[in-house]
């Protein structure tokens, strides 16, 4: 019989390449996953991996033990919100992850309208930039959590997890001190996010896109310091809705621009009926202003 948490280290080694990065983000020791993966080898009867010096790579019945290794875990995601359901009444911890201009403007609003209808539920944020979502919810740390895309930088598809439709759409604007054009910033110091993030990419994309590459002055994650950096002269930025909220700074112009974000919900594959991430995603759309696309009914 193969072992069930030794498939999701099989399926994590197909996502993350590296024995050590499935260490990491699983929170285990190398040479443990290393030992669970030699005796899944033992109990499939057939080698899984290929191992070259230090590096190992799936061999094709490896390849097709991961395919059925996400179809039964998203069956047991579906099981367990069968369970749910058949419990009266939510309660528990659930864990939501959310990247932080959310969890300014939105995400406090739609936790007060999830306690009034669900109190025994256990609400417990944590900032995640969304580049780092589909590990973390993979590995069980997040139940699940608010992610979200650029017209440039659009989601890719994430074995094992599934997304909502957006939840809201915010349009982007370029912060400076007077109205302009990203492309009349060619020569301007920029201030983005830290390499790595969507944020980053999205900045990175849309200069490109107007024929030059950002001069980059400051590495800045939170859309408040950035805006603040932008009232004092120290460069130029691009920056969603909510980052302005609720206004930015003397000395800062917002033109709008032609690009958008878009805010989806994510979970496991097989967790969309799970009741306490309906339950969330439902008091998420109330917790949206309506100019940006709530008001959907509550759970």
């Amino acid at each position: 019989m193969l072992d069930v948490r030794r498939l999701r280290l099989l399926r994590e080694l197909a996502h993350h390449g590296t024995i050590a990065a499935v260490a990491e983000a699983l929170a285990f020791s190398p040479s443990a996953v290393s030992q669970q993966l030699s005796v899944l080898e033992r109990e499939a009867g057939v080698p899984l991996l290929e191992r070259t010096g230090r590096r190992v790579a799936l061999t094709p019945a490896g390849l097709n033990l991961v395919r059925h290794a996400e179809a039964v875990l998203e069956r047991l995601e579906q099981a367990s919100a069968e369970l749910a359901h058949a419990r009266r009444g939510l309660a528990g911890p659930l864990r939501i992850g959310t990247y932080p201009s959310a969890a300014r403007a939105i995400v406090p609003a739609a936790l007060a309208g999830l306690a009034a209808r669900h109190p025994g539920l256990e609400p417990m944020v944590t900032e995640v930039d969304p580049a780092a979502v589909a590990a973390a919810l993979r590995a069980g740390e997040l139940d699940v959590a608010l992610v979200h895309e650029y017209d440039l930088v659009p989601a890719e598809p994430e074995p094992g997890l599934a997304l909502t439709q957006p939840v809201f759409t915010e349009p982007m604007y370029l912060a400076a001190a007077a109205a302009g054009t990203v492309a009349e910033h060619r020569s301007s110091p920029w201030i983005m996010a830290p390499a790595g993030t969507l944020c980053h990419a999205m900045t990175l994309r849309a200069c490109q896109s107007a024929g030059f590459t950002p001069r980059v002055r400051h590495h800045v994650d939170d859309f408040t310091t950035v805006l603040a950096l932008v009232a004092v002269g120290q460069g130029v930025a691009l920056v969603p809705h909510l980052g302005t909220v609720p206004a930015p700074p003397p000395g800062v112009v917002l033109t709008r621009l032609p690009m958008y974000r878009r805010t989806r919900t994510a979970f496991r594959a097989g967790a969309a009926a799970h009741p306490a991430v309906a339950a969330f995603t439902a008091a998420l759309h109330s917790a949206v202003p309506a100019e940006l696309g709530g008001g959907v009914p509550q759970v």
